[in-house]
């Protein structure tokens, strides 16, 4: 093929080319936005568990330092106490066996994944530790459920 051949074939190639018409990009963007939807739905569901999780492991882990506590004091501390009697040996009540520098490492009570504190209900016999889900209200579904040591 000749120079003078491949010249025409190009202009002959590029004169034929034609670009999409405005409503095929508009169905393009409308699918793709569509796309990012779904997925973006999908990876928000997936933190959301994660933070269930996170709570449930949390509340196992607070219900293990609790049942230190007992085994050293004889009870649990009481909901006037609080979870503080897992970081200073409680003022009121007798614990003759309290663990040196508390039960909770780094002396600092976890808060739940939705950065609110977690209720702890004791009368120093039994207890409840509990997260009031996402919502951070008693009550609620999915989400904003209550996650309570009593379900786990």
């Amino acid at each position: 093929m000749n120079e003078r051949n491949k010249v025409k074939t190009f202009k002959l190639l590029t004169s034929n080319a034609k670009g999409m018409s405005l409503i095929e990009i508009l169905i393009a963007l409308t699918l793709l936005g569509f796309t990012a939807t779904f997925i973006a739905g999908k990876v928000f569901d997936r933190l959301n568990e994660g933070s269930v999780q996170t709570a449930k492991i949390q509340v196992k882990k607070l219900e293990e330092r609790l049942m230190e506590f007992r085994r050293h004091c004889g009870k649990y501390p009481t909901s006037d106490q609080g979870f503080d009697a897992l970081i200073e040996k409680p003022a009121t009540g007798e614990c003759k066996r309290y663990a040196p520098g508390g039960y909770i490492q780094g002396g600092k009570i976890p808060i739940d994944p939705w950065d609110n504190e977690y209720v702890f209900d004791s009368d120093g016999k039994k207890y409840e530790i509990i997260s009031y889900g996402a919502d951070g209200v008693e009550g609620g579904d999915g989400y904003d459920k209550d996650i309570s040591s009593k379900d786990l």
